[in-house]
């Protein structure tokens, strides 16, 4: 297939565009700089110049596909609403150049988002907050207008993507760790967050799109979660800062903006879609990958 790519150049997207190319499929990556068009190159991908806020932009190269993956969202912590709205108005404008078709649309969200009915780590057929309660639900509740305009649009809810150089929301607590010269976490840390190695989730967007059912909803996920507390010892061996809990009063001095986030505890399953895409997990895992970071502790 055509498939043109949104995120292209990001971490998770320079993944899907190699496994891609490597399935036999022709790929067309979205970039707005000449370092990310010259990465595609060399990836052996066509470039897309262009934003992803040009919408009109996005309808011509969707138009042109025979599929899309939408992976680009700006995961900066400012006015994430902002970002979000922004996102939603980008899978209107590319389901609108889909419209009428069965070209296949994967829009990218996060197990986070997740509520579960049962208290168990969230499944694939659990719903998300609303864009009211958590702003990045845009993203699902645009999907969901185009399956109900009978769009084929599915969507693929990752977790915590990580290789040795990056590992997702992971950053930021490397970040503050940094910053205050200690590294913390609340009560027990008994809390998780859900990780994927990215050559999985890469491979797995392949498999939703060569395989995928209209309107699915994939879970990427290899681990269902890992305890903030081994993170944070993992970080501290990294940079060689003390290790320390917390109390809940205490984070948001230690975490600033991150505290509320830190404290949540966000299992996920990928069980339904292991089966259902026949899809294997077998890259390391996130604290496998952690120890065996190069942590910058300049």
């Amino acid at each position: 297939m055509k498939v043109f790519v949104t995120g292209a150049t990001g971490f998770v997207g320079s993944f899907i565009v190699a496994e891609l190319i490597s399935g036999g499929h022709e790929v067309a990556g979205l970039s707005r700089s000449e370092g990310g068009a010259e990465a595609l190159i060399r990836a052996g991908a066509k470039v897309v110049r262009g934003d992803v806020n040009d919408l009109d932009g996005l309808r011509e190269a969707a138009g042109a596909a025979d599929a899309v993956i939408h992976t680009a969202f700006d995961h900066s912590a400012a006015d994430q609403k902002l970002h979000s709205e922004n996102d939603r108005k980008v899978i209107a404008a590319l389901g609108a150049a889909l419209a009428g078709t069965d070209r296949p649309l994967i829009v990218t969200s996060g197990t986070g988002l997740v509520r579960s009915a049962a208290g168990g780590p969230v499944g694939e057929t659990d719903p998300h907050a609303t864009s009211a309660v958590v702003p990045r639900a845009a993203s699902e509740e645009a999907a969901e207008a185009l399956i109900a305009a009978g769009a084929n649009v599915i969507v693929m809810r990752l977790p915590q993507a990580h290789d040795t150089r990056r590992q997702g929301r992971i950053r930021w607590h490397i970040q503050v760790a940094k910053e205050q010269g200690r590294v913390a976490y609340v009560g027990e840390g008994r809390n998780r967050v859900p990780a994927v190695h990215v050559t999985d989730a890469a491979r797995l967007y392949r498999l939703a799109l060569e395989r995928g059912e209209a309107g699915a909803r994939y879970h990427a996920v290899a681990e269902e979660g890992v305890a903030l507390r081994e993170i944070a010892e993992a970080i501290g061996a990294g940079l060689d800062l003390p290790v320390e809990s917390i109390t809940a009063e205490q984070a948001p001095e230690y975490f600033g903006w991150l505290a509320e986030l830190a404290q949540l505890d966000l299992p996920a399953s990928g069980a339904s879609t292991r089966q259902r895409l026949d899809w294997v997990p077998g890259g390391p895992d996130l604290l496998t990958d952690l120890r065996a970071a190069e942590f910058d502790v300049a």
